[in-house]
């Protein structure tokens, strides 16, 4: 029986096995586009770079960044086992508020890639990093009561996104000294991803980030077009096995495209863009999240009552009653022009706000918020009680002082 029949294979035109014993010869693609061609031989080239500088990729779970695993781990299926000596870290962020069916296909992706690691010996670390359990996106809403974020308070991407990709980044760099990041960016995916790219461009492959003392940046996808990217990815199937449909039927169905690996505050913008991206299904940077309408439209009405939620939060944000005065710190914000800016969303609102998720999940039948979250969201509490009962009984005494 041919133990490896059900193991997934490479692309096709992409490898053959030489004639001498276990060795393996890469060739140029037969693809039209010799634009492939080049990427393979840039990425060949510089994993045999002679240092040992370990590879992470961004991997969002979108076209771009999955055409660029798919790249790098058929690469390594090329290679003789005696030569895959760099690790190569896999690396997903999850929010905790993804978009259901994105993050499913995320972690299913995860799995597959894991499993075709392990099959072909390749030294492939998957992981995912999460937001630590004091910044996600309930903690800081229900919890501390920032108000929903918008393009001028977008609290939610530094705390959910950058800080727990780049702090995984700091860690590789800590033990290894200098780590390369492999981003699946293209230049003419949107203006702002231009301008994003144009940030590295130095004439030389690898670029130093601007953000992470340590950390280099490999754009090996960033001149291809999206019809080119597509085009790809519905002729080739994964080197992890099984093909790219679940992946293209998930965009047809959303209408949408990945929100990127970010990993600075100037790459931000592309998260909660007005464009129709996946992202966060609590997303309220974004006027309408048209990917979750259009799984909607698309027949998944299970995700109406996440849309009506996120919605409602849109709504809530900018009632008066729903405010506090002061924010956390005590001060009462008031800007040059005299616009008095109100605080976090005081104790009852926030209550409501957790009660209507609870009930949401549990109608759903799918976690929403996790326990951790809940019991954090408590202990703030405790203390905001404890800070508010001390800040009053502070001013009542400035106040009979002042009447002395």
């Amino acid at each position: 029986m041919d133990t490896m029949s059900n193991q997934p294979r490479p692309g096709k035109g992409v490898c053959k096995i030489a004639s001498k014993p276990k060795e393996t010869v890469c060739e140029k693609a037969t693809d039209p586009d010799l634009a492939f061609a080049q990427i393979r031989q840039e990425i060949q080239e510089e994993y045999a770079e002679p240092h040992e500088k370990p590879w992470i990729i961004g991997f969002s779970g979108g076209k771009d960044s999955t055409l660029l695993a798919h790249l790098v781990i058929e690469q390594l299926i090329c290679l003789p086992r005696s030569e895959r000596t760099r690790p190569v870290h896999v690396i997903a962020n999850d929010t905790l508020v993804e978009s259901p069916m994105v993050m499913g296909h995320v972690k299913l992706a995860l799995e597959e890639i894991r499993i075709a690691a392990r099959a072909f010996e390749l030294p492939v670390i998957v992981n995912t990093t999460t937001p630590k359990i004091d910044q996600t996106f309930w903690v800081n809403l229900i919890g501390r009561g920032y108000p929903s974020p918008n393009s001028n308070f977008r609290w939610c991407t530094d705390r959910m996104k950058i800080r727990p990709t780049s702090n995984y980044i700091r860690q590789r760099i800590k033990d290894s000294g200098e780590v390369i990041l492999l981003l699946g960016v293209r230049r003419s995916e949107s203006s702002a991803r231009a301008i994003t790219a144009a940030r590295y461009d130095n004439g030389s492959r690898l670029n130093r980030h601007n953000n992470l003392p340590g950390c280099l940046v490999f754009r090996p996808i960033l001149e291809l077009s999206t019809d080119a990217v597509w085009e790809y990815l519905a002729e080739h199937n994964p080197p992890w096995g099984g093909s790219h449909d679940r992946l293209i039927q998930l965009y047809r169905h959303a209408g949408g495209g990945e929100c990127p690996v970010v990993t600075s505050t100037i790459d931000a913008p592309s998260c909660g863009t007005t464009s129709s991206r996946f992202g966060c299904w609590t997303c309220t940077v974004v006027k309408k999240d048209k990917s979750l309408a259009g799984f909607v439209d698309s027949g998944f009405n299970e995700f109406m009552p996440l849309l009506e939620f996120r919605d409602w939060l849109v709504q809530i944000r900018n009632e008066p009653v729903r405010r506090l005065a002061r924010r956390r710190n005590g001060q009462v914000t008031i800007t040059k022009n005299g616009v008095f800016v109100p605080g976090p969303f005081n104790m009852a609102t926030r209550q409501e706000i957790l009660d209507r998720l609870l009930s949401l999940q549990e109608k759903l039948g799918m976690m929403l918020i996790r326990q951790s979250e809940i019991e954090k969201i408590r202990d703030i509490w405790v203390e905001d009680v404890i800070v508010s009962a001390e800040r009053n009984a502070e001013m009542q005494h400035v106040s009979v002082a002042g009447r002395l």
